[in-house]
């Protein structure tokens, strides 16, 4: 289960008019990490909607995205993520960790699903080299990071259509990535359908135009990584996408570890070895 954590989004941030930008003066980091600029990215009007944007002045091998995860809910927020995308960091990696309306604070469907990929597309806004994107996502967030990369074959009436950013890469973290059978299953109990406004007989046209496993093969590969001793999110949903994606033709593998839910969440855990293993293939796309 996840910890309950503070939430409120980052200390001091600016007015949120959209599309503001605010930077801070480039910061030197501890150890062996390069210097960094710092900016808080503001997508959107709402106090949510910002992503933490850390770009290494060196060595950067792209821009991994880092989307906590939570079910959507309000409880849990982006600082699940920022462990990760500081390790990210000072592997060399760019880091962009996306906060976004969750379940019970003006999220769910569609608008959790439209700030994601605004946050994504604000991107293109950026001085960024985006030749390499990589999304990285935990349980929702592996989700949301997995549906992101198939927004361009969406129709143009579902949240998230006409992406500006492409993604090159996905791993999944114990993602939620089978949402019809999530919800039959009651996969984080009615997490699912509070997400998507009802259950699939309800609303069918939110899951097709959000479900994963709705969108395979996607154009870039998947890594998906998890436990057969999760509890939270069972293994079936990672197993149940890679083979659907595989018998469609896409790149898509199961990575397996020993751990629970939230050992994904923990830099130094054999789960984060398996992401951190998964990387070097996005390099080479």
């Amino acid at each position: 289960m996840y910890p309950l954590v503070p939430h409120g989004g980052l200390s001091g941030d600016p007015q949120p008019d959209l599309r503001n930008v605010a930077t801070s003066a480039a910061l030197q980091s501890a150890g062996e990490r390069a210097e960094e600029t710092v900016m808080n990215c503001r997508y959107g009007p709402d106090p949510d909607q910002y992503a933490e944007l850390h770009i290494a002045e060196r060595g950067q091998l792209g821009v991994a995205v880092v989307i906590h995860g939570g079910f959507w809910r309000a409880a849990y927020d982006a600082s699940l993520g920022r462990e990760m995308a500081s390790d990210l960091l000072g592997r060399g990696w760019t880091t962009y960790n996306v906060e976004y309306r969750r379940v019970g604070k003006g999220g769910g469907w569609p608008t959790t699903l439209q700030d994601v990929s605004d946050a994504i597309d604000l991107l293109s806004e950026l001085d960024l080299d985006l030749s390499r994107v990589v999304a990285i996502g935990h349980s929702a967030g592996g989700h949301l990071a997995t549906w992101a990369a198939g927004r361009a074959a969406l129709p143009l009436a579902a949240p998230g259509s006409s992406p500006r950013v492409s993604l090159t890469g996905v791993v999944s973290q114990a993602g939620v990535l089978d949402l019809r059978t999530g919800a039959a299953r009651s996969v984080g109990g009615t997490a699912i359908p509070d997400l998507l406004g009802g259950r699939p007989d309800e609303v069918p046209e939110h899951y097709d135009w959000a479900d994963p496993i709705a969108r395979v093969p996607l154009p870039v590969p998947v890594v998906c990584v998890h436990s057969r001793a999760d509890e939270s999110v069972p293994i079936a949903q990672s197993e149940a996408y890679v083979a659907a994606a595989r018998a469609a033709g896409g790149a898509a593998e199961l990575v397996e570890f020993d751990g629970d839910h939230m050992a994904h969440v923990d830099p130094t855990s054999t789960a984060w070895a398996a992401v951190v293993a998964a990387l070097p293939q996005f390099l080479n796309s």
